[in-house]
């Protein structure tokens, strides 16, 4: 929790303003009572109403100077609160922004939203509290003993009483709500997890009439949590019913033990600033218990969140980059020997991976599902790093090279599509920032996304919502191609890209990439044969190792993993 607090040291100033603010208050605060005894013993008894006025003009100074500073300090632990949650919400969001598919594997996507949101929300509300709370309870706390003793220092005694009983039960609703809320922030967890998953398959959940199922798992996970605040609801709302009995009980004897000490009616001002006083340390008693009942759950917040910030990277730039010399005479792409095994896997998903991609050559890859097509693209914009062996761009190897220098240089189309809530040409701009209308329309076309955008009422203007819910799958994943293609690099990587796309479609692609893309090397990961049969070279891969490389005609020969492919797919004429 400590190291987090450092994120506060650009709010230094405000919390200075907050902390003088707080003592301003309290020390106001402790005069009160002394100016109120001195009414009641020397105006009310001496019937003195000129001293009445006096004094309680002074007592309505203080109290305006009190709550002007009250506002101040509450204005600027607001704002040191709320800028340290804005500024460990960004490092969050900046250190996720670089996690490699190994830690997000690591982490669920619902457990970092919980993580951004509720769990900072939870240090943002101690940070502001605290700041106003550990000056003036401790301040209170003793300075209201030193101004009790002056009033009467025979009563003291009840204090020695009452403060055991506050600090027993302080600590019993520690030991209790500790567990609960480390159990509720997992629990608020597992209602994002089964909340996101309802939301992105509602057509599955439809398709399959799942929604009773899926309303029972949520009502499940929501009840769960709510059981759970419940109990903590609870135990909270038992304290200011403790706290309210043990100060009236206090009240009680302190009026039944000083009043009948009281001989002269002059001694009732002290006897009711006394009590005041006690009020006071039992004031700042109880907000030193809100603190620690506060503290656990913060801590188990705080935990969470420094999980994430001390995840470290196991995708990382070497301390020796260099840069990138683009060599077309070297391959464009080469593996030599790599083998890649998941986090936590008993074996490798592929073995001893060895082949070339040259410049204007377009490289295929093709196996059974499992045999770690996907995996062995992922590996070339380094989302996972090599377990064994090097991959090879432009003849340095990837390691060597800057994460971001290394993708901006190759075009990645993943398997699955995705587009922003924005426009065409917005989402187009995604792949190249400063590209012009021209790069825009020319990758729309190659892509055979400008049929259809040339048909929208703004056609590259025309907006994109959130998820593409206003377009259809095919034509999202021609959007995503463009959005590849507008850099305009050596590399193209097709991660079963064509998939979604009709046979006419899918045809009249791959003639505009042959005809446009002369100068690249492009990758295409495929199922379909169709989709691979004019590729320059044909990786086969089975079980996660090569089987075969060559030709469709050599292949066909030499390979029987992939004739048995291609006997699947396409008729005796068609093979012919």
């Amino acid at each position: 929790m400590l190291k987090l607090f450092k994120n506060l040291k650009n709010y230094a100033g405000y919390i200075a303003i907050t902390l003088a603010c707080v003592l301003t208050t309290s020390i106001l605060d402790l005069f009160l009572p002394d100016y109120m005894s001195e009414i009641i013993s020397k105006g009310v008894v001496g019937k003195d109403v000129d001293y009445i006025w006096k004094i309680g003009g002074i007592m309505l100074i203080i109290s305006a100077v009190s709550m002007t500073a009250s506002i101040i300090g509450s204005y600027c632990s607001s704002i040191s609160g709320m800028g340290f949650g804005k500024t460990v919400r960004e490092k969050i969001f900046t250190k996720v922004e670089n996690f490699s598919q190994n830690e997000f594997d690591k982490f669920s996507t619902p457990s970092l939203i919980t993580r951004t949101t509720n769990d900072v929300n939870q240090m943002q509300m101690l940070v502001m509290i605290a700041q106003r709370m550990m000056v003036s309870a401790p301040f209170m706390f003793v300075g209201g003993i030193i101004m009790a003793a002056r009033k009467d220092a025979g009563l003291l005694w009840i204090l020695l009483i009452i403060l055991p009983i506050i600090v027993v039960v302080a600590m019993i609703m520690m030991k209790v709500t500790l567990p609960l809320f480390t159990s509720m922030q997992k629990k608020i967890d597992r209602i994002n997890l089964v909340l996101r998953e309802k939301l992105s398959g509602i057509r599955v959940i439809r398709a399959f009439n799942k929604n009773e199922y899926e309303d029972g798992r949520f009502k499940e996970a929501n009840k769960d949590l709510t059981e759970t605040s419940l109990k903590v609801g609870k135990i909270m709302a038992l304290l200011m019913p403790l706290m309210m009995l043990v100060m009236n009980a206090t009240s009680l004897l302190i009026l039944w033990f000083g009043g009948a000490s009281i001989e002269n009616p002059a001694n009732i001002g002290n006897l009711m600033a006394f009590m005041q006083y006690i009020m006071q340390i039992m004031m700042s008693f109880m907000m030193a218990t809100m603190m620690f009942v506060m503290i656990p759950r913060a801590a188990v917040s705080a935990d969470r969140i420094n999980e994430v910030l001390d995840c470290e990277f196991t995708v990382v730039d070497s301390d020796k980059t260099v840069p990138l010399f683009v060599d077309n005479t070297k391959n464009i792409i080469e593996f030599k020997n790599v083998t890649f095994t998941y986090g936590g896997a008993s074996a490798p998903v592929i073995k001893n991976i060895s082949f070339t991609a040259e410049k204007g050559e377009t490289v295929a890859i093709i196996g059974s599902t499992g045999s770690g097509k996907s995996t062995l693209v992922n590996l070339i914009p380094r989302f996972y790093d090599v377990t064994e062996g090097e991959i090879l761009f432009y003849g340095t190897n990837i390691t060597q090279l800057a994460q971001k220098e290394l993708r901006d240089n190759m075009g990645y189309i993943p398997q699955k599509a995705f587009l922003f809530d924005g426009t065409v040409a917005e989402n187009i701009k995604e792949g190249k920032e400063d590209a012009t209308e021209e790069e825009i329309q020319k990758a729309l076309e190659i892509s055979q996304a400008w049929e259809f955008v040339s048909q929208m009422p703004e056609q590259a203007e025309s907006h994109i919502s959130q998820g593409a819910t206003n377009v259809s799958g095919g034509q999202k994943q021609r959007l995503s191609i463009a959005r590849a293609l507008a850099r305009n690099v050596g590399l193209y990587i097709f991660d079963d890209t064509f998939s979604a796309l009709d046979f006419k479609t899918d045809a009249k692609l791959r003639a505009a990439i042959k005809e446009n893309l002369t100068d690249a090397c492009v990758l295409i990961v495929a199922q379909r044969v169709g989709t691979i049969m004019n590729a320059d070279k044909i990786i086969v891969l089975e079980n996660g190792e090569i089987c075969g490389i060559g030709t469709h005609k050599n292949l066909l020969e030499s390979c029987a993993v992939y004739k048995e492919i291609v006997e699947s797919q396409l008729t005796e004429e068609e093979i012919a």
